[in-house]
């Protein structure tokens, strides 16, 4: 029998736990030529802003060692064309819309929130907290604990009290056990982690910095060790808190050791970027691996590696 796929975010469930990571695929129509998108359990979409932006001029992207390193500075056409335009498409493919969200201030945060609750069709909230809060000189939400408490809060508040709130972390940060207690107490329902990780790279032909924002944040295999510590350390802390778990996932057998650290959820992304069908790949070859284990139910496996031995496969 093929096992059973299921998987709980909050109250909400996913036919499967394989998802886009935000910024990666727009709202899924990139990726529509390649695959039927109502296949993945969710598509998690660019980061929604209530205004257009343009963004940092580019270069915007550049490749780095087993990764890539990117600055597009939140570019996006704003809440009006995302709900007119980008949501009703996914809805109209099948797809689950795990709609992520970045603000300036903890108002525009909660009025994104109260758009979206007007609108049928979204499953999550993700609450990118890597956005700069304009309140504090530009520093990021995930930078302060106080500040991304109060960023989650005004979403919560803001949202319908059915749509699950995720607040999506970095590991840039000095105590992120301590910042991952901070969202969940101020009502968010779940944690995706990790977003990019600082870094830069340089151009040694121009002897300029290779994306044009200087700085930028690295993704793809280069992180996805620092990434599966982080779930595994969060999971720990707070193991009754749903993970959705990302950070440099090509394959089934990676996806496989986000959930064995204690994701429930697993986001695809760079990888989308020369390989535009992984995410089907990876749930086939994800689904393959449970197999050959003789598992039964994904959710069984969610946070396996925190058990004794033998205890892992619930046998």
């Amino acid at each position: 029998m093929s096992p059973d796929l299921r998987v709980r975010l909050g109250d909400v469930e996913l036919a499967n736990p394989i998802m886009t990571a935000a910024g990666c695929a727009g709202a899924g129509r990139e990726l529509a030529q390649f695959f039927d998108v109502a296949r993945i359990g969710a598509v998690v979409t660019k980061s929604v802003m209530l205004e257009p932006r343009a963004g940092w001029p580019a270069p915007r992207m550049a490749e780095t060692p087993s990764g890539m390193l990117s600055a597009i500075g939140l570019q996006g056409p704003g809440i009006d064309v995302f709900l007119q335009r980008d949501l009703p498409w996914l809805l109209s493919r099948g797809g689950r819309a795990v709609v992520s969200v970045a603000g300036g201030g903890s108002a525009e945060y909660a009025e994104l929130a109260g758009r979206l609750s007007e609108a049928p069709g979204v499953s999550v909230i993700e609450v990118n907290l890597s956005s700069p809060n304009l309140a504090d000189r530009g520093r990021h939400f995930t930078d302060d604990p106080a500040a991304a408490a109060e960023a989650v809060r005004a979403v919560r508040s803001g949202a319908r009290s059915d749509i699950p709130v995720f607040a999506k972390l970095s590991p840039d940060v000095p105590d992120l056990v301590g910042l991952a207690g901070a969202c969940v107490e101020a009502g968010a329902d779940g944690l995706s982690m990790i977003n990019t990780v600082r870094g830069m790279s340089i151009d040694t032909a121009t002897m300029r910095p290779a994306v044009a924002g200087g700085m930028g944040g690295v993704s793809g295999p280069a992180i996805r060790p620092i990434a599966v510590a982080c779930v595994y350390e969060v999971h720990a802390a707070l193991p009754d808190v749903p993970i959705i778990g990302m950070g440099g996932v090509r394959t089934g057998s990676d996806a496989l050791e986000f959930v064995l650290a204690g994701a429930s959820a697993v986001a695809v992304g760079t990888v989308i970027f020369h390989d535009p069908s992984a995410c089907v790949r990876i749930l086939r070859e994800f689904e393959e691996a449970l197999g050959e284990h003789g598992v039964a139910r994904v959710s069984d496996l969610v946070g396996a590696a925190h058990r004794p031995m033998g205890a892992a496969l619930g046998r």
